[in-house]
C-alpha cells in the first residue's frame, strides 16, 4: 500500500478540546527497512493559512515509531490547545460608547458597541507527514508521505455526552457544520448556531452588558454576514420603534470584504442593553417610552435571509424587593462568553488573614523608658482581605438548569458591572472583576423532581486586598 494518511479529523472546523487524531502509513517502508519513524511537521497560523513550503509557522516537529499495526499515530490536542485562548479584549477597530476605539484602547470585549473580530480563539492547523528510515546500506532516508487538509481550530471542547460522528474510513469528530452561516448544502435552510448552549431567550437589566459570538466563515456570497438586525417589541408582541440594522464593515468593528484571515472566522457582537445604550438612538427612544418588553437579535446575508439563530432578550422588571443584581460572565464550551444576571438575595462576606507580631509596650532604646498606651500586645503586621459573594437565581427553567453546568466547569468567571455614563478610559477597569467559583458541586434539577427550581452559587474575588504594612 502506498504511503498515505489513514485517519484525520472528520470536519474542517474542529474544537481543540476534542481528540485531534491523525494516523499515517507506509507499509512498504515499515516491512522492508529499519529504524522507521513517522514525522509530523505541525504548522499553526494566526493569520492567513500556513504555507506548507515555509518553516515560518512550524510550531514543532514530532516523531513516533510504527505501532503493532504498522502505522504512526499522532494526537495533536495537547499541542494545539496552547495556541488558542479566550478573547478578553476587543479587536482593533472596535469601539466603546462610540467614542473610545480599540486601536488605542484596551476595551473589555463585553462592552463593545457593535462588532469585534476575534483575536485569540481561532487558528489554522496544517500538518506535513514524512517518514524516515535506514535503507539497505545504512543511509538515512526521509521522504514526504502526504499533506493534511487545512483545518480551522477554535477554543472549544467536547463533552462526553456530545455526539461524535464516525465516517466510513474511521475519521471522527464533533459535527461543527451547524455553526456555519446557513450552509444550505449541508443543513437545509436552518440558520447557523450561535456559539452558546444557553437558552435563546435571555433576561437582562437595562444596564447589563454582553455579547453573542458566531462562526462567520463564508461558504458562498449569499452566506456572508452582511447586517446584524435588532428589532424591538412591546408586551403584546407588536414591533415598536425603528429596528437597528448594523452593517458588517470596518467602521463598525467587522470586515468589509471577507478574507481568509483567522480574525475574520469568528466574530462577536455587543447586543445586550448596556451595549445598545452606548450608541443606539432607536434603543434609547423605545426605552424612554416605557413600552419596550423585549428585542430580537439576528444576522442576515446580502439577500436579507436570516443566517443565524435569533436571540431574544427580555428586559427584567425593576427589583421591588431591593436586591442588588449581580451579573456573571463565564467562558463557555465553545470558547466565548455566556452571561446571567442573579436577581435575588445576595450576601457579601469579607474574610481577613494577616500576619501578627508581639509589640513592646514602651521604648527601650532611649534615655528613659516610657510606656505608651497605643503600643504593646499582639499587632497585625498586614491584613489581606478577600470578598466572598453568595448569589441566588430566580426560578429557572430546565434548559437553564442544564446550562448552568458550564458555569461550574468554566475556567474563567467574572463579575460584570453595569452601564455607567462615564466613558473615560480610567473607568474601564471597574467593569470586569475576576472571581473564582467556590461552589464545588452542582445538582441538575428537573421540574418532575424539584418543581420550582432555584440555584445558589458562591464566588470569591480573585484579587486580595492588601492593607498597609506596619
Amino acid at each position: 500500500m502506498a504511503a498515505q494518511i489513514e485517519q484525520s479529523p472528520l470536519y474542517g472546523l474542529a474544537p481543540v478540546g476534542q481528540d485531534i487524531i491523525f494516523t499515517v502509513s507506509d507499509s512498504e517502508v515499515v516491512s522492508n527497512f529499519t529504524n522507521v519513524k513517522f514525522i509530523a511537521e505541525v504548522h499553526i497560523s494566526s493569520g492567513l493559512p500556513p504555507n506548507p513550503n515555509t518553516s515560518t509557522d512550524i510550531v514543532g516537529t514530532f516523531k513516533t515509531t510504527p505501532n503493532n499495526a504498522g502505522v504512526g499515530m499522532f494526537d495533536f490536542r495537547p499541542i494545539i490547545e496552547s495556541f488558542v485562548n479566550a478573547d478578553n479584549l476587543a479587536a482593533r477597530g472596535s469601539s466603546y460608547k462610540s467614542g473610545l476605539n480599540a486601536v488605542t484602547r484596551n476595551i473589555p470585549l463585553h462592552l463593545i458597541d457593535k462588532f469585534s473580530l476575534n483575536l485569540n480563539i481561532v487558528r489554522y492547523l496544517f500538518v506535513r507527514f514524512k517518514i524516515e528510515y535506514h535503507n539497505n546500506v545504512g543511509r538515512l532516508i526521509t521522504t514526504v508521505i502526504e499533506d493534511s487538509d487545512l483545518y480551522t481550530i477554535f477554543n472549544g471542547y467536547v463533552k462526553h455526552t456530545n455526539l461524535i460522528n464516525i465516517g466510513a474510513t474511521g475519521d471522527f469528530g464533533y459535527n461543527t457544520q451547524r455553526f456555519y452561516l446557513n450552509d444550505v448544502a449541508v443543513i437545509g435552510d436552518l440558520p447557523g448556531r450561535l456559539l452558546t448552549n444557553a437558552p435563546l431567550i435571555q433576561y437582562a437589566n437595562d444596564t447589563d452588558y454582553g455579547t453573542i459570538s458566531f462562526i462567520s466563515t463564508e461558504v458562498g456570497y449569499n452566506n456572508k454576514l452582511d447586517i446584524m438586525t435588532v428589532k424591538y417589541y412591546d408586551s403584546s408582541g407588536a414591533a415598536i420603534g425603528t429596528a437597528d440594522k448594523i452593517p458588517n464593515n470596518v467602521t463598525t468593528g467587522g470586515y468589509t470584504n471577507f478574507t481568509s484571515e483567522t480574525k475574520n472566522q469568528l466574530m462577536h457582537f455587543g447586543c445586550y442593553p448596556g451595549n445598545l445604550r452606548n450608541w443606539s438612538t432607536n434603543f434609547a427612544s423605545v426605552l424612554a417610552l416605557g413600552t419596550l418588553s423585549y428585542y430580537k437579535v439576528y444576522a442576515v446575508n446580502p439577500l436579507g435571509q436570516e443566517i443565524t439563530e435569533t436571540l431574544t432578550v427580555n428586559l427584567l422588571c425593576p427589583n421591588l424587593k431591593g436586591f442588588e443584581p449581580i451579573r456573571l460572565t463565564w467562558l463557555n464550551q465553545w470558547g466565548v462568553w455566556d452571561y446571567y444576571t442573579f436577581t435575588m438575595k445576595s450576601l457579601k462576606k469579607i474574610s481577613t488573614k494577616g500576619s501578627t507580631y508581639q509589640q513592646l509596650e514602651g521604648t527601650w532604646n532611649e534615655k528613659i523608658y516610657q510606656p505608651n498606651g497605643f503600643k504593646g500586645g499582639k499587632k497585625s503586621f498586614r491584613v489581606n482581605a478577600t470578598d466572598n459573594i453568595t448569589m441566588n437565581t430566580d426560578f429557572v427553567s430546565e434548559a437553564e438548569s442544564e446550562w448552568f453546568e458550564e458555569l461550574i466547569n468554566s475556567p474563567e468567571v467574572y463579575i460584570l458591572e453595569g452601564y455607567k455614563t462615564d466613558k473615560s478610559f480610567s473607568s474601564l477597569n471597574t467593569y470586569v472583576i475576576p472571581v473564582r467559583l467556590t461552589t464545588s458541586s452542582y445538582t441538575t434539577k428537573t421540574i418532575a423532581n424539584d418543581k420550582l427550581m432555584q440555584y445558589t452559587f458562591e464566588v470569591e474575588k480573585s484579587k486580595t486586598l492588601r492593607t498597609q504594612a506596619v
